[in-house]
């Protein structure tokens, strides 16, 4: 009786042993199958194909499932695709690789040179540049800022003038960098607004374009304002037509 509980238990170890083996095998040759274009499954997204998935990033098909560098590809079409986040796994069941994509959500139009040509585009409240071409411009509602001159170093200043629209009664309807970085605003009721290249103030100065237009709001002295001039905060300074 003892003796064929033993025998049993042992069927069941070498069962198991052989299962685990099979596995470990079929595992190991999957990860060795090459991935092709066929393979790759898309999530998140109608705006992109596998082509331009293909056609911006280091990726060379067919390859090993196991020699694709996951966190590298998602670094490269985060950042050529401008998308908000991008997840990039290894899969086997079922076989391929899986992108997940999620993608920005445009606030303004943009402009910026790139190689000497313009590029037409969007901005997302980030402050990210995002292609036309990967913009979903029909499901967009009507966008009334217009951003000109963007580079990423501009980004961050750029990301606080949007924010700040949200939680304070003022319409931006222009934001433009010159190649130096000397920036002006323009606002619905203000007009053009010099802030300067200095970054570090923006926070100053923003507040204090909210100071000025609830301290003029409803008189006569708005719909004459030329311009004004931020660039010292410390001596502002507004321009009015003269009668």
């Amino acid at each position: 009786m003892i003796y064929k509980g033993l025998t049993k238990r042992k069927k069941i170890r070498t069962f198991l042993l052989i299962t685990f083996l099979f596995l470990t095998t079929y595992v190991t040759s999957k990860t060795f199958k090459k991935v092709y274009s066929k393979d790759i499954i898309l999530f998140g997204s109608d705006l992109f194909t596998k082509n331009d998935i293909l056609n911006n990033c280091s990726l060379n098909l067919p390859t090993p499932l196991i020699f694709i560098k996951t966190n590298y590809l998602e670094r490269e079409l985060k950042q050529k695709l401008s998308l908000q986040n991008v997840s990039v796994n290894r899969q086997i069941f079922p076989f391929g690789l899986k992108i997940l994509i999620k993608t920005r959500t445009p606030i303004a139009y943009a402009e910026k040179i790139s190689e000497g040509k313009k590029i037409v585009g969007f901005i997302d409240e980030d402050g990210f540049f995002i292609n036309e071409q990967y913009s979903d411009i029909e499901n967009m509602k009507q966008l009334s800022i217009r951003v000109i001159g963007w580079k990423e170093n501009f980004r961050e200043t750029l990301s606080k003038i949007l924010k700040s629209q949200k939680n304070n009664d003022v319409e931006f309807v222009t934001v433009k960098f010159s190649p130096n970085g000397f920036l002006t605003l323009e606002e619905k009721s203000l007009k053009k607004i010099f802030l300067g290249i200095n970054p570090k103030i923006i926070e100053t100065q923003l507040q204090m374009i909210f100071d000025i237009k609830n301290q003029i709001r409803g008189s006569s002295i708005i719909e004459n304002i030329d311009n004004i001039d931020l660039t010292a905060p410390n001596n502002p300074k507004i321009k009015v037509f003269k009668p």
